[in-house]
């Protein structure tokens, strides 16, 4: 037995006063705001009325806080897996208005389809796709939630469709706590629907986490 559907689900919003791409950088957790769009993350879920059997969350602060509400509604515990962790970047811990103004960190920027600024985005999809084969292969029943972050859920988008890694960060379809659910068909995964159960929370939220 395998799992049926796989939902990438992206965390809320982050409390991010300062506004800067905070990456890996430990203690960004989930604003108010935040916390509700994880909870109509959590909403929608329950109201599909899928069997989810498995929790399994980035071990970031905001993606634990993210899935909380999920593992309540299921009545589950959260699983870590480091493979569905934010990439890695250079620009951590800056705002990138003012960061991509100096020329000391232009560098950074010379190879956008790599990209050069952070984790290549081969890796992130290698990772991403061994993370939701082994959850779908070692799960007996029911739906898996991953909870991860834009970048890692837009790259596994990408492969799973054909379409280049390489695109413009403003044009991801991946809002804050949406929810890109996947099957397995033959010998590969599909998309099979995309929700925004937050989107009615989005206006006016902060969301400059993520290169």
């Amino acid at each position: 037995m395998v799992a049926s559907q796989i939902h990438l689900v992206r965390h809320g919003e982050v409390h991010n006063p300062s506004r800067v791409l905070y990456g890996r950088i430990p203690g960004f957790g989930l604003s108010d705001r935040g916390r509700s769009m994880a909870q109509a993350a959590a909403d929608d879920l329950a109201r599909r009325k899928r069997p989810v059997s498995r929790v399994i969350a980035s071990p970031l602060q905001r993606t634990q806080e993210s899935a909380a509400p999920i593992a309540t509604a299921f009545e589950l515990s959260i699983e870590n897996d480091a493979r569905v962790i934010e990439p890695s970047n250079y620009f951590e811990g800056m705002r990138m208005s003012s960061a991509l103004r100096n020329p000391r960190n232009w560098y950074a920027v010379r190879n956008p389809r790599k990209p050069s600024w952070g984790e290549p985005y081969a890796d992130i999809v290698t990772r991403m796709l061994e993370a939701i084969t082994d959850a779908w292969e070692n799960t007996e029943s029911g739906d898996v939630v991953l909870v991860s972050h834009q970048l890692p859920i837009w790259m596994a988008h990408s492969s799973i469709l054909g379409i280049p890694l390489h695109h413009d960060p403003r044009k991801r379809r991946c809002s804050l706590s949406s929810i890109t659910t996947l099957e397995h068909s033959g010998k590969r995964f599909v998309e099979v629907g995309y929700a925004e159960p937050a989107l009615l929370l989005t206006a006016g939220a902060v969301d400059v986490g993520a290169v």
